[in-house]
């Protein structure tokens, strides 16, 4: 791997650091909201898009829903996908229940589940891996590597209007079995698995897909509660941590979105918790940050914080051109890329 960094560019060290969805492969593409991009459609990897990837090496390939119309499709799309300039790895979020992109599709006769908080409420530890392994089994199939699951926060808030019944339970005593059990079934499939969302989205009330969320949790608050399931999933094993985009101001003093808060990434779930793997950050297109933050100030500052992967920027270019610019002139050190290169060229060589 040392031989593999040490020959690889400034370009395409930095093309590693982002997981985006096809559509920001093209330019041309105008959105604002996630409709806009369900009435195009993208379902396949046009010339315009390879010529941008030339230039723009990119480490992870996300689909969504709009971009799956059937297996033969798929398939097509995932061929034509493992061929683009930086070998991206390519990633769903596949939980079971409402989020699942390939099951929810009646194109796919797929099993599907009510919700984890279903699976949470029979306190069978094997229903949790029975589906944390039967979305693995159809993922590696079609050729995914990695899956955006299992959620691991704890669903303490009845007002949570964004996780809910995606959390297997309000207590963390059974949440964090219950993931880890769904990590070994997704791991025995053969897909790795990303607990989310650090440090916890389960005591919030507002969706950061539009907006400011916050937790007023202290972090001693936390350790007793949202903590206990990240603990058991990092004693586990777990290789990918997913960012939230709350804010915690009686944890980091400010209201700096965790995603970009070194107190969080670095000296809790880094030096606290002891977590050695990658840290990928929750979209970037998501309106705790638009509306805040450019693409590039989002990318950067996540990078600086501690993330490794920054997912899903509203413009990919103008954040690869500043995580470059920035490598370029000393505001980011470029061993502090080579750092994340580690983890994520780690991942990569388990996923394939």
């Amino acid at each position: 791997m040392e031989a593999r960094l040490q020959s690889m560019t400034l370009r395409e060290k930095v093309g590693q650091l982002f997981y985006v969805r096809p559509e920001l492969l093209d330019t041309d593409i105008q959105w604002t909201v996630n409709d806009d991009l369900v009435a195009i459609s993208l379902q396949e990897i046009t010339t315009k898009m390879r010529n941008l990837n030339k230039d723009y090496p990119v480490g992870g390939i996300v689909l969504y829903a709009h971009n799956i119309k059937n297996a033969a499709q798929l398939s097509r799309l995932i061929s034509q996908i493992r061929t683009l300039n930086g070998q991206p790895l390519l990633c769903i979020d596949e939980e079971g229940g409402r989020v699942a992109r390939i099951a929810n599709n009646d194109s796919f006769n797929l099993k599907k589940y009510e919700s984890m908080e279903a699976i949470g409420n029979t306190g069978n530890l094997q229903n949790a891996y029975e589906c944390g392994k039967t979305i693995g089994i159809y993922l590696h199939c079609y050729g995914f590597d990695i899956d955006f699951a299992p959620v691991a926060d704890v669903n303490t808030n009845p007002e949570n209007i964004v996780i809910g019944p995606r959390a297997f339970s309000d207590n963390p005593a059974v949440v964090a079995p219950m993931v880890t059990s769904y990590l070994q079934g997704l791991k025995d499939a053969g897909i790795t698995g990303c607990i989310k969302h650090f440090p916890g989205h389960g005591d919030t009330k507002a969706d950061t897909h539009f907006g400011y969320a916050q937790s007023m949790k202290t972090w001693e608050q936390m350790k007793d509660c949202e903590m206990v399931a990240f603990r058991a999933a990092i004693a586990w094993g777990c290789q990918m941590v997913m960012t939230a985009h709350i804010v915690a101001p009686n944890v980091t003093g400010t209201d700096v979105p965790s995603t970009m808060s070194p107190e969080i990434l670095l000296e809790k779930l880094r030096h606290e918790l002891g977590y050695q793997g990658v840290i990928i950050t929750d979209s970037m297109e998501m309106g705790a940050i638009t509306q805040q933050y450019t693409a590039a100030e989002a990318a950067v500052k996540s990078i600086q914080a501690g993330a490794d992967i920054v997912l899903g920027p509203k413009n990919f270019v103008e954040a690869f051109d500043a995580v470059v610019a920035a490598v370029q002139d000393g505001t980011i050190a470029e061993e502090r890329i080579n750092q994340s290169l580690h983890r994520v060229l780690k991942l990569k060589q388990k996923s394939n």
